[in-house]
């Protein structure tokens, strides 16, 4: 896959104060490489300045092959990319997070055991490697390594971190499954379809992470992770197609 597109999927919502360094985190990180990169941003309903930002960070670097989507009102994280995969090249997608939760630094970290055909998937893990990690919330660490935990039971993967937004995979694999979640029940449903494709292959990496606290812009809630614990059972038993 040496001469693969990339296509990183950033689904941006109220985030004027990142989204700009975000942007020119990823073109410095990609614009030496050999791959063909695309940037889709999809502006999820921002009720702050975030299109403004965009549009100048769009401008600064118009050379690049920068798509702009727009929802017009918040439509959730699930909705977005899957509206962003319509915009793809054929090649290799990751999910980026529109805050500096997680660094650009490390793509080829997540891309090169895809590169060298040892997996199909590649999932970013929080919670393993020496790389350095934030320390905050401990509530929020216990319910990660439980909701990967149940879906680890019923996918009979032995992930870390389900909860992760570093997801690598094949756009191909974009085609054989049917999603429908539109906000963080994306993860749990990503997951039990993309596990469910016959010969499919897993791998993590360890990654650094430096998450925020809710006055830094954190939007994830326990209502999400109630949401995500439905979606697990729900897309593994229930509604599997």
């Amino acid at each position: 896959m040496k001469e693969s597109s990339i296509n990183i999927i950033i689904p941006v919502y109220n985030e004027e104060k990142y989204i700009s360094e975000v942007i020119s985190d990823i073109i410095k990180h990609v614009s030496n490489s050999k791959e063909r990169y695309r940037i889709i941003i999809i502006n999820d309903g921002s009720t702050d300045n975030t299109s403004e930002e965009i549009k100048k960070i769009s401008k600064k670097y118009k050379r690049q092959d920068i798509i702009t989507l727009n929802n017009i009102t918040n439509s959730g994280k699930g909705y977005s990319i899957r509206k962003a995969f319509n915009y793809c090249k054929d090649g290799i997608v990751i999910i980026q997070d529109a805050d500096l939760e997680y660094s650009p630094t490390e793509y080829y970290k997540l891309l090169n055991p895809i590169f060298d055909n040892k997996t199909d998937i590649v999932y970013g893990s929080r919670f393993q490697g020496s790389e350095p990690k934030r320390v905050l919330y401990y509530g929020h660490y216990v319910a990660n390594r439980w909701l990967t935990t149940i879906s680890n039971i019923f996918t009979r993967l032995n992930l870390s971190d389900m909860e992760t937004c570093y997801k690598v995979f094949k756009t191909e694999h974009t085609k054989q499954i049917n999603l429908k979640e539109n906000r963080f029940g994306f993860e749990p449903e990503i997951t039990a379809k993309l596990s469910r494709i016959k010969g499919i292959r897993f791998a993590e990496v360890g990654i650094s992470y430096f998450g925020r606290t809710y006055a830094e812009g954190k939007k994830i809630k326990f209502k999400d992770a109630l949401r995500t614990l439905f979606c697990v059972f729900k897309y593994n038993i229930w509604s599997r197609k």
